[in-house]
């Protein structure tokens, strides 16, 4: 059973860790255990009671709390702080009751009430028993007449045994340079970690993990993520009595929301998981969870593609996207996607984006004809949108200035010729979702690539129902609501994340989109390293990696073929000036693909030398059944004379035998594991190398 229960103690077990928290004897609710699964359920240790403290500080502030409330003598960093309408700003909460439920996922939820005032607070656990995971979230509700101020409500709050020592893992960087890694010693005091511009962003990623000493094969792990699509929190704190806690959630900065009547708040969900197999484990984790659990068409291969942008910009029209085509499908492409310019007056981006309608003087019959021509050459056809901006000069915003976020009496500060529609408003949903369920009902549109190409500026919102500082929360539900509205009237549709690049990429908006356009940085070398950090959460389907002319001149085609294979691939050259031995390249290249992706976007990953700290990297991908896999080697610069390292193959069944491509003897997983092998290459050069079990 995952979930145990007692009157004052509970138990969430998964296959192979446990979580444990219980009321202390002041009535407190304590963190009690994290970590592996013990044999017996009287194993796990009891709530925490201090023998003494310090004259300074407070019993309270001893206590490992599940979900501590700014209040009394707590001094550590809290997930809760409210204000109550007679101006009283702490939380003091009482424990009234619990409930579970097994079905579809085993939960628990604890109900508390403030001891004063009529706030009700619910914690929720969710076991995913077969992943490691414990996904939690709140609930909070007024049970009386007057609003209550909740200035800082997160998720989760996370103790971690043992003290300090630990290190804290998470990625940070900016457009077109994401997904970098960075590793740190917690010391006393508080790290923070997070966005506040309307997206997670470029610059953070709502993903951690915490560790002592692990590596991507050995060593505990702790790693979570909060499922939510725009600002977000973490704070990672070590106390002075060395204790180490992390907590994410809602972004509490430039925040309020009145909690009405009747008008719960629910926190979005962090997910997390402890394994004792080191990095490695804890991303493939969550690989399974995302493939298995949240994408909308879960294990359906994703299409080659080929997007029209670097070819045309946005000089667009039947005839120049008819011949792309062609050339497209001759090399195995089974995706077409046009991308910017199609739309009402769309020559430059500084006009049209809201008149969401084709171009009459570029397309005078509609879009039909070039989505039958596409159709007959065999291909799926898609279409670049970006819905949640609008440009001045634009049908939409002269008829709706009102519709932008914005503060009257200050400028609306353009970034790319854009403002920001402002989403939270139904009626702004509304106009989305009508004018992009019309395209996608008179034409036969198989994919869309929706893009976001700005952060919030001037984050007023004049007539909000509430505070109108819950515009920052009120936006994404708007999101997920025109998201998932046009998700229930087109289900076979396929939608991609993108911000820029990797400004939106999370759990939360997985729920709707199959696929997260990476990174704007298409340069293979770099992409190497992007890509190693994005895996760290995100399976490889999910990764849209194009093949473009960017670095051409330096780094070989097949290269950036094989980089961009590591994921879901995509074409974006321009193919118009790729000669017939290029095209041939592509074709060759996306011919293997079709044999191997099945494995890479389905099967377990491998980050066996590290492109973020090496010029010289390798990543493996094996089938779930461990009968074949896929290595793929690249080496960057490195100055000669270079030694190769060996490269150790993990995955494979110890006891079987295996052949390796370009290896004349078949040896056993355990010696491909254990003693490993070399494979030599010259600067920017790289192999695919398939992987294949004799017996």
């Amino acid at each position: 059973m995952p979930v145990h229960t007692s009157p004052n103690y509970w138990i969430l077990e998964t296959r192979h860790s446990a979580y444990t928290f219980g009321l202390n004897k002041a009535n407190l609710l304590s963190h009690c255990y994290w970590g592996k699964r013990l044999p017996f359920i009287k194993d796990y240790p009891a709530p925490f009671e201090p023998s003494g403290w310090a004259s300074t500080d407070g019993y309270d502030h001893f206590i490992p709390e599940e979900f501590p409330g700014y209040a009394g003598t707590k001094y550590t960093d809290p997930t809760l702080k409210v204000t109550f309408a007679d101006g009283v700003r702490d939380v003091v909460l009482s424990f009234v009751d619990f409930k579970t439920t097994a079905s579809p996922q085993p939960e628990l939820a604890l109900r508390f009430k403030d001891s004063a005032y009529p706030l009700q607070l619910t914690l929720h656990y969710r076991v995913h028993e077969d992943y490691d995971l414990i996904e939690r979230w709140v609930t909070l509700e007024n049970l009386g007449s007057e609003s209550i101020s909740i200035e800082r409500a997160f998720s989760a709050k996370w103790t971690f045994p043992h003290g300090n020592g630990y290190s804290l893992t998470h990625m940070y960087g900016r457009h077109i340079d994401e997904f970098n890694m960075q590793r740190e010693t917690l010391t006393p005091g508080l790290k923070v970690i997070e966005s506040r511009r309307m997206i997670p962003s470029h610059r953070a990623v709502p993903w951690f993990t915490v560790e002592k000493d692990a590596s991507e094969d050995h060593g505990d792990v702790f790693f979570g993520t909060l499922a939510w699509s725009g600002n977000f929190k973490i704070t990672a704190e070590v106390t002075e009595y060395a204790s180490t806690r992390l907590s994410i959630g809602l972004n509490d900065w430039d925040f309020t929301w009145q909690l009405k009547p009747n008008e719960p708040l629910v926190t979005p969900s962090a997910i997390s998981g402890y394994t004792p197999n080191g990095f490695g484990a804890a991303s493939r984790v969550f690989h399974d969870y995302v493939r298995n659990e949240l994408l909308p068409h879960g294990k359906v291969l994703h299409k080659i593609l080929y997007n029209s942008w670097e070819a045309t910009l946005f000089n667009v029209d039947e005839s120049s996207q008819s011949h792309l085509a062609e050339i497209a499908a001759n090399m195995g492409v089974e995706l077409f996607v046009m991308d910017d310019g199609w739309f009402h007056n769309r020559n430059w981006d500084n006009a049209g984006l809201g008149d969401w309608f084709p171009d009459k003087k570029k397309f005078p019959n509609g879009l039909g004809g070039l989505i039958k021509k596409v159709n007959d050459l065999g291909m799926d056809f898609g279409l670049w949108v970006e819905p949640e901006m609008v440009n001045p000069d634009s049908d939409l915003y002269r008829a709706h200035p009102d519709w932008v976020i914005h503060f009257p009496t200050r400028a609306r500060t353009e970034a790319r010729n854009q403002l920001m529609l402002n989403m939270a408003r139904v009626d702004v949903q509304d106009y989305i979702i009508t004018t992009l369920d019309k395209i996608l009902s008179e034409n036969n549109i198989s994919f869309i690539k929706w893009d976001m190409n700005r952060p919030a500026s001037e984050p007023g919102w004049q007539d909000a129902p509430g505070d109108p500082r819950e515009l920052w929360v009120r936006y994404v539900y708007g999101l997920y609501r025109v998201w998932g509205e046009l998700r229930r009237r087109h289900p076979k549709v396929i939608w991609q994340s993108c911000a820029s690049g990797g400004g939106r990429s999370d759990f939360g908006i997985l729920q709707f989109a199959d696929q997260v356009w990476v990174s704007d940085n298409t340069e293979a070398t770099k992409r190497l390293s992007i890509q190693e950090g994005f895996s760290q959460f995100m399976p490889a389907i999910t990764m849209e990696a194009w093949v473009t002319d960017w670095g051409k001149e330096i780094v070989p085609l097949e290269f950036r073929f094989h980089v961009s294979m590591c994921g879901s691939l995509g074409v974006g050259g321009n193919l118009l000036e790729w000669d017939q031995a290029e095209r041939q390249v592509g074709s060759d290249c996306i011919q293997l693909y079709k044999s191997i992706r099945h494995i890479i976007q389905f099967g377990d990953q491998y980050r066996l030398v590290a492109p973020q700290k090496n010029n010289y990297s390798a990543v493996q991908y094996v089938s779930k059944d461990k009968s074949e896999g896929v290595l793929f080697v690249f080496r960057t610069l490195v100055p000669d004379p270079f030694r190769f390292p060996v490269i150790h193959l993990r995955g494979l069944d110890p006891k079987a035998l295996y052949s390796i491509e370009g290896f004349e003897q078949p040896r056993s997983g355990l010696a491909w594991m254990e003693a490993g092998l070399r494979v030599e290459l010259k600067n920017l050069q790289s192999k695919v190398i398939k992987i294949t079990r004799q017996s």
